[in-house]
């Protein structure tokens, strides 16, 4: 899921979580832009350090917890963009309201469709870790509009920074389409410059009219954010220690054995989808049965008694 990385394509480890590529002479040291460049350069460091993110720079990211990545992304833009919409004539927010130029949640309808098929929505559920992020933002855009700032930053500079980055990666080393399918969610087609725009993006944040305790308000809750995709990495790692290489290509992944296997929603799909035609499946289930595993020892006891005989 990670988004607010940038840096060289092939993935070095070193400084890749950056939003700010170029100094600007016409910045003060207490403009929320720049209170939030310093204020977030510690979870920067430490969300750049998961391991799901390095692994994922370096190219090693399974599709099966790719897919996964992306459902987590589209239940946490469906909540950022509907308290966004809520709070589009609000003026602690709508000086950054823009629909058509950064929105995703339709971007990642169309790569869930890629990835699940036209049924995708039977087929995705939210994890613990992306609720608790969606339940933040709901909170947040309902009660306490503006640090609903700090989350479109989060969110969206890192898009248009280090996103382009892991969209290359994710293309390569999944071997996704040339026409995009899959990585929509990297694509800004209303912008035409990034750089640009978001220096326009941080001169909006900069002329929002707010005192000092609320500038440090949103710096805590951007920390707040990386936090909660920090616990999204977390779990999606995990995960990703339980698919074997073949559940890259459509295979089914080795389970291990803790928790109920029901609960992952990509067993699930697995499970569900599966049905009764596969022999191979079939028979490893028959052979697990206790009679069968009993018959099995006396066909085998037998057998051996006759070699013995024969060999005698």
């Amino acid at each position: 899921m990670p988004s607010a990385m940038e840096g060289s394509e092939g993935g070095e480890e070193g400084e890749i979580l950056r939003y700010e590529e170029t100094e600007d002479n016409n910045v003060s040291p207490t403009d929320l832009s720049e209170l939030l460049k310093e204020g977030t350069k510690e979870s920067h460091d430490r969300a750049e350090n998961t391991q799901f993110v390095k692994d994922f720079l370096k190219g090693r990211i399974k599709k099966e917890l790719f897919k996964l990545a992306t459902v987590a992304l589209y239940f946490t833009y469906s909540a950022l963009e509907e308290e966004m919409d809520r709070n589009k004539d609000n003026p602690v927010f709508a000086p950054l309201y823009f629909p058509l130029e950064l929105h995703r949640r339709e971007a990642l309808v169309k790569d869930l469709k890629y990835f699940y098929g036209e049924d995708w929505k039977e087929k995705i559920q939210c994890s613990e870790a992306t609720q608790h992020y969606v339940d933040r933002i709901h909170h947040v855009g309902q009660h306490e509009p503006e640090l609903l700032v700090a989350h479109a930053y989060t969110r969206y500079m890192g898009d248009l920074s280090g996103g382009q980055v892991l969209k290359k990666v994710a293309q390569r080393a999944l071997k996704l389409p040339s026409t995009e399918e899959g990585i929509q969610f990297y694509m800004f087609d209303n912008i035409s410059n990034a750089q640009q725009f978001k220096q326009l993006y941080r001169a909006r944040m900069n002329a929002l009219d707010l005192d000092k305790i609320t500038k440090e308000r949103i710096v805590e809750e951007a920390n707040r954010a990386f936090r909660f995709n920090m616990q999204v990495f977390d779990e999606l790692d995990k995960i990703g220690r339980s698919l074997t290489e073949e559940a890259q290509d459509g295979g089914f992944p080795v389970h291990d054995g803790k928790g109920d296997i029901r609960k992952c929603p990509y067993y699930a799909d697995r499970l569900g989808a599966a049905g009764p035609g596969c022999p191979y499946h079939a028979a490893v289930a028959l052979a697990k049965q206790p009679l069968v595993q009993l018959l099995l020892a006396a066909c085998v006891a037998v057998a051996a008694g006759a070699a013995a005989w024969y060999l005698m």
